[in-house]
């Protein structure tokens, strides 16, 4: 029997764009909001001067000139949505035998979509994490010597000054950022620091644990993100070694979602090319044969304005 072409089915495809597991927290769309579909795999976006926005030019109109120009310059930046998806192999047993008010290729979609956003998690948490990304005055490595010995700032000591720290990092960013996302065991040493919980409860008791909104205040900041969630480490076949997404760092930054890839100031975004889509294959397996489930999408996550960013490493 010859495999058939790949059919785009609309009561998958509905089940992939509307899908989200209600016991996993994923914030890539958080840090790296999503544009509006286009219709273009390719899109271009604009990487302005850093100092575009801090530069006066002279304004003054005389009674009878015209008023002055300023352009906006940038360098263009050409980039391209990539394809990410999975197929999930169904028998026709599994799709005969299936249990009464079930939906196996629903069911399907629902795994292979899961995965698919897990997949953009640890792109969203490798991108917004890489030093590489930022320039040296938007970073710190807090494993490094920064006075009083190598780590001595790190949030699981407790003479650290993490609050400090933050600020400073916040304040050192072009763009004042209203976002800070932390890798779960950054958040958990953060959350307990006797310094943060003095701060966060105004008085000198350093037992208890701050709350995410009560840090946000401190920092003066919309919204604290903490990254939770697990991958598996090693290939497929192997005993499972669990490690988070979110590594043990922190990033504060400007968010825009109004912004879209043709313009605007922001830290990062997702550009898509239409929506999640799923549907299935009929394709030569076993005995009776049986389905492929697909579901994916076609996206690129890029950084606009790292000067919008503060980056800690290694917070513990």
């Amino acid at each position: 029997m010859a495999d058939s072409a790949f059919i785009r089915d609309e009561e998958l495809t509905a089940i992939a764009i509307a899908y989200k597991n209600p016991d996993t927290t994923l914030i890539a769309d958080s840090v790296f909001p999503r544009t509006a579909p286009m219709g273009k795999r390719e899109f271009k976006w604009t990487k302005y001067d850093d100092a575009r926005g801090f530069t006066v030019p002279d304004t003054h109109v005389g009674e009878h000139s015209t008023v002055p120009q300023i352009k906006l310059k940038g360098t263009p930046q050409v980039d391209k949505c990539e394809d990410y998806g999975l197929d999930i192999p169904l028998t026709k047993s599994d799709l005969s035998d299936a249990p009464r008010n079930t939906n196996p290729r629903g069911h399907a979609t629902e795994q292979a979509t899961n995965l698919v956003m897990l997949d953009r998690e640890v792109r969203a948490a490798g991108l917004a994490f890489d030093p590489s990304q930022y320039p040296a005055a938007q970073r710190e490595d807090l494993s490094t010597d920064l006075g009083g010995g190598a780590g001595a700032e790190q949030w699981n000591e407790a003479g650290a000054s993490p609050l400090e720290r933050l600020i400073a990092g916040i304040d050192a960013c072009w763009i004042r950022p209203n976002v800070v996302v932390f890798g779960h065991a950054a958040w958990s040493a953060l959350s307990v620091h006797p310094k943060i919980v003095s701060a966060a409860l105004g008085n000198d008791s350093s037992n208890g644990r701050a709350t995410r909104e009560r840090l946000a205040e401190l920092l003066e900041v919309q919204e604290v993100l903490v990254g939770t969630g697990w991958v598996n480490s090693v290939k497929p076949g192997k005993t499972p070694v669990l490690a988070r997404v979110w590594g043990p760092h922190a990033l504060a930054f400007y968010r825009d979602r109004t912004v879209t890839q043709s313009g605007g100031l922001t830290f990062g975004l997702t550009a898509q090319y239409g929506t999640r889509v799923a549907g299935r294959k009929v394709v030569d397996m076993g005995l009776h044969g049986g389905e492929l489930i697909r579901s994916g999408e076609s996206v690129k996550e890029v950084i606009v304005a790292p000067r919008a960013a503060f980056l800690w490493q290694n917070a513990v």
